[in-house]
Order: C-alpha cells, then structure tokens, then sequence
C-alpha cells in the first residue's frame, strides 16, 4: 500500500500525472463527438419526419406558418455541426480554437432572432438579442484580425 501511494505521489510530481490527464482530455472529446454525432443524426431524423408530415398534413397555402419552425431545426443541426467541429478541432490540435466557438455563437444568436416570435417578446429582449450580436460581431472581428496578422 505505501508502494502504491508514493508511486501516485511520484506520478503527481511529474509528467507521468500530465499524460494521464491528456489521455482523459481526449478520450472524453472522443465520447463527447460520438455522442454529438448520434445528436446529429436523430436531428435530421427529426427534420426529415417534421418536413414529411407538415408537407403531407397541412392545407395548401399554411406551410408559411411552420417555415420559421423549419429553419430552427436546420440552424440546430447547424450549431450541432459548428459543435462538432469544434470538438474534432480540440482532438486534432489541444487547443480551443476561439474563433469557431464565437461563429458557433453567432449561429446561436441568429437562430433565435429566426425564431423569434415579436408577440411574445418584450422590447429589452431584443436590445439584448442585438447587444449579444453586436459584441460577437466585434469579437469575431477581432479574433479574425489577430488570426490574420500571425498568419503573414
């Protein structure tokens, strides 16, 4: 028992502690991509079974009324697909990648203003709504323009 603990004890002290907490970090995105995968599948599933019934069920003429439903499953599996990406950016190099995680944002943010149902919704939501866009906006912007000059 006492081998065992100063053997922890040592591996706490040097590399040995950080390879293992690497090894975690990418085996939990590796579980973490399948299970957004799998998300992304029963997403178009959704969307494809939404799709064929509103094109089959309703009059002729009312489909209008369920079109903003349809771009908010579209721009979920599109969030799903930027979380995706970011996910499998963080496997192929350790690094959060800033940039897309704001993209993923903006996608977020777009798609709610999509949706948005102006009879539900007070004034100071969306002067929220337009603040979040605006600040990502400049953001991005920014990330871009430092992104660029390392880049030359």
């Amino acid at each position: 028992m006492k081998k065992l603990l100063r053997e922890i004890l040592r591996a706490t002290k040097d590399e040995n502690f950080m390879h293992i907490i690497e090894n975690i970090e990418v085996l939990v995105s590796k579980v973490l991509s399948i299970f957004m995968v799998i998300v992304i599948l029963v997403a178009i599933t959704d969307l494809g079974i939404f799709i064929f019934k509103e094109l089959f069920t309703i009059p002729y003429g009312k489909f209008n009324t369920t079109l903003y439903k349809v771009f908010g499953l579209f721009l979920n599996i599109l969030i799903a697909l930027e979380i995706l990406e970011n996910i499998t950016a963080y496997l192929r190099r350790h690094v959060f990648q800033v940039e897309l995680v704001i993209v993923t944002s903006l996608i977020a943010v777009a798609r709610k203003i999509i949706i948005l149902d102006l009879e539900k919704i007070g004034g100071l939501d969306i002067i929220g709504l337009g603040v979040a866009i605006l600040s990502l906006s400049i953001s991005y912007l920014i990330i871009r323009s430092s992104n660029s000059k390392d880049a030359s």
